[in-house]
């Protein structure tokens, strides 16, 4: 099965759901398609208008345009999912971590503790890994409170039929025994995900003009870039977000045709390499749109780890408040980074 075969025949939200799902901070439900192609029942809560309309028109489960805070209420649920919004780390910033009100995790935090799933997952970039420890290490503190086990690893999207390099941090709480989902080893590529798309330049087409092109050269010495980045067709994207589809950038997403005019990718193309099938309608303004499909988790990683939480939520095992502590140790973090 090819890439565009599989994304359009395994992503499809399944009428037959046997647990349910909370989506926090849901976007325009890429996460939630991987869950409920494989059989969850999904609420979205997401605070942008467009990305609540498409999660609608594309899903089965409701999405509540709603702005999260720590005291809104929610119905119960198996399984928690989302991808938080962290507030700027700089010292500019302030660093105020859970304290700053204009972040996601508190709202996240709060959710889980009230409603207690059985199992929860978050996404976000690797940098809160590394240079944002001490801020994911508050997080990770306080729902060690709510008796979790706690495991986390880097996954990059490549690695699971996904034709992007997008490397992200899962964090995963649970009480049993999860297992992350396998590594896939076919690679797929640029052409393989758009095809003769690569040659085309339809009429909505946005051509670099002959100063873009000089500015572009000029980023890219600067950055002591190697090779252009333009889309490589024997090879995976780079990371796709809001500011290179969006934006006018020195680093934009860009196809070099065969005449040698370079245009910017269209909405279809960056939803294919996000890996959201063609029937994926998006709502909103152009750079909505864009916004929305950059933002997203790609749903082929979202079924994957669907999969997992599947195979977990099915098995029996279950820890006891005291194992649970005994498993939660500092070698247990310090290994999920290699």
């Amino acid at each position: 099965m090819d890439y565009i075969e599989r994304i359009h025949s395994v992503l499809i939200p399944s009428l037959a759901q046997d647990y349910s799902v909370l989506d926090l901070f849901a976007g325009c439900g890429g996460l939630a398609l991987g869950f409920e192609a494989n059989g969850f029942s999904t609420t979205g809560f997401e605070m942008d208008a467009d990305a609540c309309l498409s999660y609608r028109q594309n899903l089965h489960g409701i999405c509540h345009q709603v702005l999260l805070t720590p005291q809104t209420e929610y119905p119960k649920a198996d399984v928690i999912i989302g991808g938080p919004p962290c507030q700027p780390f700089s010292v500019g910033g302030h660093q105020l971590g859970l304290n700053d009100s204009r972040d996601g995790f508190p709202s996240f935090i709060a959710a889980i503790e009230k409603v207690n799933p059985d199992i929860w997952l978050f996404e976000n970039v690797r940098g809160l890994l590394y240079s944002n420890r001490w801020y994911f290490d508050q997080i990770i503190e306080r729902l060690k409170d709510f008796s979790y086990i706690i495991d986390f690893k880097i996954l990059n999207a490549v690695e699971y039929g996904i034709p992007q390099n997008r490397e992200r941090v899962i964090v995963v709480g649970h009480r049993g025994e999860f297992s992350f989902p396998k590594k896939e080893t076919k690679r797929v590529s640029v052409q393989e995900a758009l095809g003769d798309w690569l040659l085309q330049a339809p009429p909505e087409s946005k051509f670099l003009s002959p100063s873009m092109d000089a500015y572009i050269a000029k980023y890219e010495k600067a950055s002591c870039c190697k090779t252009p980045r333009d889309l490589h067709p024997h090879k995976p994207s780079r990371t796709l977000t809001c500011r290179n589809l969006a934006g006018a950038t020195g680093d934009m997403q860009r196809i070099r045709l065969p005449d040698g005019r370079r245009r910017r990718i269209l909405l279809r193309e960056a939803a294919r390499l996000q890996s959201f099938p063609d029937r994926y309608n998006f709502s909103g303004s152009e750079i909505s749109r864009f916004n929305q499909v950059g933002n997203a988790v790609p749903p082929l990683l979202g079924w994957h780890l669907a999969q997992s939480i599947r195979k977990y939520l099915q098995s029996s095992k279950r820890y006891s408040p005291d194992e649970i502590r005994s498993k939660n140790t500092p070698d247990q973090y310090a290994l999920a980074l290699y």
